[in-house]
């Protein structure tokens, strides 16, 4: 018996609503002291538990997220993970968490990218755009005779900005 004035608090999770409170009555006689049950969601006992994630690292809701914000399946589309749910799933059973956070950098590291499907010039000469590699910054460029290569973006970057500076003055030149 715990006569100390604690109390025991046991969380559980359920889909539906429980009713507890005669099991509540009987565990606070056997053990003399205040019982509460809490229900919590899944991801919250994923919290609690901890355990490894898919990338074999502590779950980042067990470690350091402090906020459980929305976590949307646009999100791993928008980092080009595939859309396996066993593979974009947490042990929570729920998509991961990693995905919210990792989110914004992902949209600004893409912003900086050239769009796929753009012509661009290249020392290799000139192509198209075919592939992004979001966080090595490269893009695979297909050749206009067929073979593909894989740039730094920044390479790529500066010979698009120098044909927007060319196209502005083409479009000043007009106006004269």
């Amino acid at each position: 018996p715990l006569d100390d004035g604690s109390k025991v608090i046991i969380y559980f999770t359920s889909e539906e609503r429980v009713d507890f409170r005669t099991l509540v009555k009987e565990l606070a006689s056997a053990l003399h002291t205040r019982i509460e049950m809490r229900q919590i969601g899944v991801r919250n006992e994923a919290k609690m538990m901890g355990g490894i994630g898919n990338c074999g690292r502590e779950v980042c809701c067990a470690s350091f997220l402090t906020d459980f914000e929305p976590v949307t399946v646009r999100m791993a589309k928008d980092q080009n993970l595939a859309l396996d749910p066993l593979k974009i799933s947490g042990i929570c059973g729920r998509l991961m968490c990693c995905l919210t956070y990792e989110y914004q950098t992902y949209l600004d590291l893409k912003e900086e990218q050239v769009s796929i499907g753009k012509k661009v010039m290249t020392t290799y000469g000139s192509g198209t755009i075919i592939r992004h590699n979001i966080l090595k910054q490269t893009v695979t460029v297909e050749l206009e005779y067929g073979k593909e290569i894989e740039l730094k973006s920044t390479d790529i970057i500066e010979a698009i900005k120098s044909e927007k500076v060319q196209k502005k003055k083409v479009s000043k030149a007009k106006k004269s």
